[in-house]
């Protein structure tokens, strides 16, 4: 299964829920979404539709250890999960955060803690960690615990699941031209998982999904 999607809303929620069926909830990652918007989002959503939440900042910025912190942000973006229906959350690394191996025990400690919540807990380490060690960090977590990573830069991985995520060829404020759309369509078409989520989070996202998900007729 081949699931594309954005990062947050691109457009109005009503346009998006037309297009695709699967959203990553970026706004989990500042401060949580009101009972409002979720009960909104719920009700506009197709059938069948997915949920992913985005882990609170903070949790990044304590570097993952284990503390009061920590522990509220986890339960808060449980309970916005909950509200969702969404099994899987996402975890970002600030780009400080060092190889080391404190910083790798505090990382599975943190994953592992987390995987009592969700289902699929994915983990994005920073641009500058070999991406295989980072996966292989994410496995020793625990079964459904995966490492994100950028398919152009980095390949696909292997297991029964991925979750890749696209920044931009250049970053968030650039956009992907066709030959690299046609090259990640070969890179969805090839992989061997079980279920692989896609999910651009560059400035054109909205247009640069529906090119792929065109390709691989997603």
């Amino acid at each position: 299964m081949v699931i594309i999607g954005c990062a947050g809303f691109p457009v109005p929620a009503t346009r998006y829920f037309k297009e695709f069926l699967f959203v990553e909830v970026q706004e989990t990652h500042l401060s949580m979404p009101g009972p409002g918007s979720i009960r909104r989002w719920r009700r506009e959503a197709p059938p069948g539709f997915q949920f992913s939440v985005l882990g609170p900042r903070e949790i990044g910025q304590e570097s993952f250890r284990d503390g009061t912190v920590v522990e509220n942000a986890l339960a808060s973006l449980s309970e916005v999960a909950k509200d969702l229906g969404a099994t899987t959350a996402v975890f970002v690394s600030p780009p400080e955060f060092v190889n080391n191996r404190a910083n790798k025990a505090a990382v599975k400690d943190f994953l592992t803690k987390a995987k009592a919540s969700f289902e699929v807990v994915v983990w994005e380490a920073p641009t500058l960690w070999d991406p295989d060690v980072a996966q292989a960090l994410a496995e020793s977590a625990g079964t459904g615990v995966i490492a994100a990573r950028d398919p152009l830069a980095h390949g696909v991985g292997g297991g029964p699941a991925g979750y890749y995520r696209l920044p931009g060829p250049a970053g968030h404020k650039s956009r992907y031209e066709d030959p690299a759309i046609e090259r990640l369509a070969g890179l969805v078409q090839g992989a061997k998982h079980e279920t692989a989520t896609y999910v651009f989070t560059n400035v054109d996202m909205f247009a640069d999904a529906k090119r792929l998900r065109k390709l691989v007729k997603a």
